[in-house]
């Protein structure tokens, strides 16, 4: 285990479904070797009752999710984000913001869970769906050698700032 967790940042649009879920969800399976947080680029109510209510059937702690928006982690005391992952098309099609610093981006589309309609347990199962797709997801990025990935990425991004650079980052 790395002495300091990996961060990742999950971005959406509103920060209420999807990436409060993929940011509980990380959190729990993690065992210390990632710290995930997540945010949206618009304003959102809070956390949609149905996303609380199918990661608390899993048992995945709930406590302390709240929505955010993304200048909440372009703060001088923010953490540096390693990982930035998109969740939803709004924000892969958007322009995101740039976090200095964070070293690798991916987008992880999933259907908003949040816009079907229907009886309750329709809009249940497409949470559980989203939440599902999410979990696969995630246990896919812990197989990975993430450690190797971050510092190879941090040392080529090195290599590009060496002397004769035109433009420092």
């Amino acid at each position: 285990m790395p002495a300091q967790p990996h961060t990742v940042l999950f971005l959406c649009n509103h920060n209420s479904a999807r990436s409060i879920m993929a940011e509980a969800l990380l959190n729990h399976l993690a065992d210390g070797r990632f710290r995930a947080f997540s945010a949206g680029i618009q304003r959102s109510e809070g956390p949609h009752p149905m996303a609380l209510k199918v990661l608390d059937a899993e048992g995945i702690a709930t406590a302390g999710l709240a929505s955010k928006q993304w200048e909440v982690f372009s703060r001088p005391d923010a953490p540096v984000i390693d990982m930035l992952i998109t969740v939803c098309d709004e924000a892969a099609g958007e322009a995101c913001p740039v976090w200095p610093g964070h070293t690798i981006m991916a987008h992880w589309g999933i259907e908003d869970p949040s816009l079907m309609e229907g009886a309750e347990i329709e809009r249940e199962r497409a949470f559980v769906t989203a939440l599902r797709y999410l979990r696969n997801r995630v246990k896919v990025l812990l197989s990975l050698p993430v450690a190797s990935l971050v510092t190879l990425t941090a040392r080529v991004r090195q290599i590009g700032e060496l002397e004769g650079a035109s433009v420092r980052r």
